[in-house]
């Protein structure tokens, strides 16, 4: 289980998370949903370790991993899909994915897993082909594959439907959805795309100025107007 106790995170005098408390279980998928500047990505580079929490704590496995780097983290098995994707524009896509597995020992990482091409064939195709080559849908999926070359265990993706065509997006709907029943993985999902989260959420929870306003189960989310929450 990934849990965020009491998380309180500040940039400069703007108060960005606020006493959050929430928890991610291993083989669900947790979607996180709120509007524009609610938190939510913030809360994913918290559980990296990407930026400082001024209270609280993240734990994963019942340990407090509060001091650990990102890099530590990263050999921990949590894999980082960022909004906006950050692929390695110069590098091929092989490279891109490479990257991904620089954390695991020697023997792991000199073969780029089989399953990657079958989650996500276009990539096989075009191996060789620079990344920043690639449309927007492609760049996504491979940001993806990044994060999964590094076999985590906690899954971390930040607004993976961002700017991307429907069929692109139905097709990573199918990816994450065959990693939630493979089972062993925490997935955290942030998502504005209502949608796209209601599909797949086992849980949720819904971020307004920092903080928790309303979280359950799938099943509550239409009945509690889940919907509306997220609407400007």
């Amino acid at each position: 289980m990934l849990e965020f106790r009491s998380i309180q995170q500040h940039y400069g005098s703007s108060h960005t998370l606020r006493d959050l408390q929430l928890e991610a279980r291993e083989g669900e998928v947790t979607t996180v949903l709120g509007r524009n500047g609610t938190g939510k990505t913030t809360l994913l580079k918290a559980a990296m370790g990407l930026v400082p929490l001024t209270s609280g704590a993240v734990f994963w496995q019942g340990r407090d991993i509060g001091k650990a780097s990102p890099e530590q983290r990263v050999g921990m098995g949590f894999g980082f899909v960022p909004q906006g994707r950050e692929i390695f524009s110069r590098l091929t896509v092989e490279e891109n994915i490479r990257m991904g597995m620089a954390a695991l020992p020697y023997r792991q990482a000199r073969t780029i897993p089989g399953e990657l091409h079958e989650l996500f064939p276009v990539l096989k195709d075009m191996r060789h082909r620079r990344g920043g080559d690639l449309s927007g849908g492609q760049q996504q999926q491979l940001a993806i594959a990044r994060a999964l070359a590094g076999r985590p265990k906690v899954l971390l993706l930040d607004e993976p439907t961002e700017g991307i065509q429907p069929s692109i997006i139905k097709h990573i709907g199918k990816v994450i959805s065959s990693l939630r029943d493979r089972g062993g993985m925490v997935i955290v999902l942030v998502e504005q795309y209502y949608d796209f989260a209601a599909e797949l959420a086992d849980r949720y929870a819904v971020l307004s100025r920092g903080a928790v306003i309303q979280s359950g189960t799938s099943d509550e989310m239409e009945s509690r107007g889940v919907r509306s929450l997220l609407s400007v």
